[in-house]
């Protein structure tokens, strides 16, 4: 008779639930109507048990349909009451069959209903022997069990179909075993630094809830409608209203002098209540000019008085000079699209109220909303801490990247190169440079004064072309390098080519020894002053779209001449409502900022200082040329207002959202989960709340584009390598970052870099995982047709298989039905997964990037500098850990190319016996069907494949044991 061990283990980090913030947790074990628990530790909320339960397994052949039910409690009153503290349920499959297969395993401790409060996970060593032998370890008793579980698992998979109905929310953990059997699984194998053990990782069934997306329903405009509504609606219609008391205090006039020395340095302070702003000041000036804007949130209003007070700035106390009260409840509100409010000029007073006899202030007070076109440049009293400085970083901007093209240089060859060593053979080569970007030909095989080098070098090029390429010809010999020639060319001197339109013409241009270039600035100089020349090829290719993100993921496809770049087709609108529940970044606060990118354009937000639940309430609009494209949102921490200037902005998280997964005019509210994988693992930093919505303005060309390829004809035309492609990309990012730092207020390079993903094809052992899970559960479909046809062939369901033998004599009698009924088929399939569609954009998913299983070596890995900083034993043990998963993929690889082989075998006379064998088969196949009908060959070939289990074998069919037999190419391996 077998057993069944259970070793509990410990838990970790349970639900208080005395009242005093700790437990008495014992666990409680249920399997085949056995039940058993463990002792009560007392006080604690990380207990350590290490205890063996064991059970009577009654049916060995049915353990693997079994469940194992462990249960946590809290014992309450000495056992008369407990509390539920967590669940874990595990199926039999999963057992191993002997005490030396198993490894210690953590499961996540499951909730009992929607309203139970559970976190915390279990550690358990689960595995199954045989009664009745003393010492558990032998290997009779291990191959004996070993033999039986096998057994077991080949008859699970003949009764599975049996077994249609399951329980639902079983969460499986599969040993090591079952994964080699199962690749379509997905365990990690993690392996501590310090001792390289190896130890199962957790899987789980489904995205955690934490990391899913959450519907919203905020009161909208677009959803509520305008009438009878404010007229501001209708511009900002997707974000809440935000109503703002606006003061723009423009400028000053005859202001009294206040020092003894008869001058002034003016500023303006404006308060509301405990929120001040403040205008830079004026040296010695009666008649300053501020033009300057201050916002203040009305839900923040701590006043219903306006005080602006002009000071003059002094060294040991700022002396008033007078001010103006507004009351908040007589400002006139403003709706756009209504022009500006008009400022006026309002006379001074005293602190007593009495009017000032000289001194006048030009002043605009109005209550408008983030409509407002004042609202991007103003002073926010959410910033009212901040320093003049700083402010600069706040505000919420709008930024291009510069237009990118591709440019080409055709090195064809040099004449009358004049060397220092003129007895030695030349080595040359060509090196080009433009901007950071550096290129070399290589060595011309004609090594005379008269070299040809016939070689076509790529950059990138961006508007407004006012950079210079510099060509230099070396000669490498001897240890030691020397400039035979120099030529500076601008960019705007080159040609443009547009899609296939003939290539430029090859120009002779002279080239100058390296002195003369430095000695003098022009480099156009007069014909025969050097009598060196190189032939050149220069054009810029505008036909092309250059690539600055991944193509997986690009959010503009047009190429990068405007006359041949397509109208819009639609209109997309993002609306940044808020966050919530971000975590503290720095000093227990956060100032967030968001930013988005598609296509050329990007937009920030304002910076939001010292809130974790930041409400931004800003919309934008981008037009939109291609369906297929992404919008990628991130969120940052604004650390540069502290004033440190080698500060760096911390990500909090990021989203991307493919627009042809979104329905047209539908418009999707969700909180959005922000997750940053960092090294010490996956986090989440909270959520993000955007509200979206796609409009079209072109519905046919729109759905025309399905038609039409992906890039520019050029990339098909004239394809560009991949290899060429991915590393022209970085060249494109490292533009698009140093010109978008150089804005004002800057786009910093770790957003930028972050947004566009630069270091997205870089090593990762997480990532290959999530790849290879991606393919295998694409097999994953395939296996399941063939399954479902192999129980059609041996009738485990006689009623299918009968309906499908009338179908296929039906198809047979009349072949004419055979298409409409596949594509009726896919029709029905169609509309019936209709119903199931997706309801909200996609987003980060953190199970299928396997971020949240990743153990915490393969994430350190990942944010490892290239070339490694680790010391050697840990490279050594990544190296063996790449060397095992690499193995499995060359199996895999070696595999697929072994049956391709055998294919081409077929014909290739490599085993001519086979070779003949399959000729003659042909030759008679070929008579056969040509004096048979083709319903009755069909009819003979379906009632053979379709035969019941008794007329069959249970040796492999005859075409598969040729095939089998067929040569390859792996025996020639060495």
């Amino acid at each position: 008779m077998a057993k069944l061990v259970i070793e509990v283990l410990e838990a970790s980090d349970l639900m208080p639930k005395d009242g005093h913030g700790s437990a008495n947790p014992f666990v409680e074990v249920d399997f085949d109507e056995q039940r058993q628990r463990t002792s009560t530790k007392l006080k604690t909320l990380n207990p350590s048990w290490n205890e063996k339960l064991v059970f009577d397994i009654k049916n060995l052949r049915n353990l693997p349909n079994r469940t194992i039910e462990v249960l946590v409690y809290n014992d309450n009153k000495h056992g008369h009451y407990k509390n539920f503290l967590g669940k874990v349920r595990i199926s039999g499959m999963s057992i191993p069959s002997s005490e030396s297969e198993p490894m210690i395993q953590r499961y996540p401790l499951d909730k009992r209903g929607i309203f139970s409060h559970i976190k915390g996970d279990i550690s358990l060593k689960i595995y199954a022997v045989l009664h009745g032998t003393e010492n558990l370890k032998t290997e009779s008793f291990q191959a004996a069990a070993a033999e039986e579980m096998q057994n077991l698992k080949n008859m699970e998979f003949r009764e599975r179909n049996k077994k249609k109905k399951k329980e639902k929310d079983l969460r499986t953990f599969h040993s090591l075993g079952d994964v080699l059997e199962n690749p379509a699984e997905k365990p990690v194998i993690i392996e501590s630094k310090s001792d390289l053990s190896r130890a199962m990782h957790m899987q789980f069934p489904g995205q955690k809830p934490e990391y899913a997306l959450v519907e919203t329903r905020p009161p909208l405009a677009a959803r509520m409608g305008y009438w009878g509504r404010d007229k501001t609606a209708s511009t900002y219609d997707l974000v809440e209203q935000m109503n703002f008391l606006y003061v723009n205090v423009v400028k000053a006039n005859d202001l009294p002098v206040m020092d003894i020395s008869g001058s002034l340095d003016p500023y303006v302070e404006v308060r509301i209540g405990n929120y001040k702003g403040v205008t830079n000041h004026f040296e010695k000036n009666q008649n300053p000019v501020w033009n300057k804007v201050f916002a203040f949130a009305k839900e923040r209003l701590q006043s219903h008085l306006i005080e602006i007070t002009v000071k003059d700035k002094d060294v040991a106390k700022d002396d008033f000079v007078g001010r103006i009260v507004f009351d908040i409840a007589e400002v006139p509100d403003r709706v756009p699209p209504d022009s500006p409010l008009a400022p006026q000029w309002y006379r001074l007073e005293k602190k007593t109220g009495q009017q000032m006899s000289n001194g006048e202030i030009m002043l605009a007070v109005w209550m408008g909303t983030q409509a407002d076109e004042a609202f991007p440049e103003a002073w926010h009293s959410d910033s009212h801490s901040m320093n003049q400085t700083s402010l600069t970083d706040t505000r919420s901007k709008v930024y291009f990247s510069p237009k990118l093209y591709y440019l080409r240089v055709h090195v064809i060859a040099a004449q009358d190169l004049v060397p220092s060593d003129k007895g030695r053979n030349l080595e040359t080569s060509v090196r080009i440079k433009l901007g950071d970007q550096g290129r070399v030909t290589r060595n011309s095989p004609i090594k005379h004064i008269n070299p040809e080098w016939n070689e076509e070098l790529m950059f990138i090029a961006y508007e407004p072309f006012d950079e210079y390429m510099v060509f230099s010809v070396v000669e490498s010999g001897g240890g030691k390098e020397e400039v035979l020639g120099m030529l500076m060319k601008s960019v705007r001197e080159f040609k443009h080519r547009l899609e296939t339109s003939k290539l430029p013409d090859a120009e002779w241009f002279s080239l100058y020894k390296p002195y003369v270039a430095e000695e003098e600035s022009d480099m156009h100089r007069k014909e025969g002053t050097f009598r060196t020349r190189i032939l050149l090829r220069l054009w810029i290719d505008a036909g092309y779209h250059v690539l600055d993100e991944s193509q997986h993921f690009s959010s503009d496809l047009q190429p990068a001449a405007k006359i041949l770049r397509k109208s819009p087709v639609g209109i997309l609108e993002v609306g940044f409502l808020g966050a919530q529940n971000l975590l503290p970044m720095k000093d227990e606060t956060t100032d967030a900022y968001c930013i988005a990118k598609y296509g050329t354009k990007w937009v920030r937000t304002r910076t939001l200082a010292d809130t974790l639940n930041p409400r931004w309430n800003e919309q934008y609009t981008w037009e939109v040329f291609d369906l297929c494209t992404v919008i990628t949102i991130g969120v940052f921490d604004n650390c540069h207002i502290t004033g440190k200037e080698d500060a760096k902005d911390q990500r909090i998280g990021k989203i991307r959202i493919r627009l042809s997964t979104l329905e047209t005019d539908q418009i999707y509210t969700h909180f959005y989960p922000l997750l940053v994988l960092e090294p010490s693992g996956l986090k989440k930093n909270g959520e993000l709340h955007l509200s979206i919505r796609f409009t079209c303005t072109a519905w046919v060309n729109m759905i025309a584009q399905y038609r039409k390829p992906l890039f520019p004809k050029m990339h098909y035309v004239h394809p560009i390598s991949l290899r060429h492609i991915e590393w022209l990309r970085h060249q494109a990012t490292d533009i698009v970052v140093k010109k978008l730092a150089r804005a004002e207020p800057p786009l910093r390079g770790e957003t930028v870099e972050y947004m566009l993903d630069v270091d997205y094809n870089a090593w990762s052992l997480r990532r290959s995982k999530a790849y290879f899970s991606r393919i295998m559960v694409l097999m994953n479909g395939i296996s399941y047709v063939l399954r479902w046809f192999d129980g059609i062939c041996y009738w485990k369901n006689p009623m299918t298989t009968i309906l499908v033998h009338i179908l296929f004599f039906i198809l047979i009698c009349y072949p004419e039905l055979i298409l409409p009924t596949f594509f009726l088929y896919l029709f029905v399939i169609g509309l019936w997964n209709y119903r199931f569609r997706p309801r909200h954009p996609p987003y980060m998913d953190a199970q299928l990037s396997q971020a949240d299983i990743a153990h915490p070596d393969e994430v350190d890995e990942e944010f490892d500098s290239f070339p490694t900083s680790r010391q050697t034993d840990i490279v050594k043990m990544r190296y063996d850990r790449l060397r095992s998963v690499a193995g499995k993929v060359q199996t895999a690889v070696g595999d697929l190319a072994t049956q391709g082989e055998r294919v081409l075998a077929v014909l290739s006379w490599r085993d001519p016996r086979a070779t003949a064998l399959f000729i003659l088969f042909s030759l008679i196949c070929a008579v056969f069907l040509y004096i048979t009908p083709f319903q009755i060959v069909a009819v003979i070939i379906g009632i053979y494949v379709l035969r019941h289990p008794r007329f069959r074998s249970k040796l492999p069919a005859v075409p598969i044991n040729f095939f089998r037999r067929l040569p390859s190419k792996s025996d020639m391996l060495l």
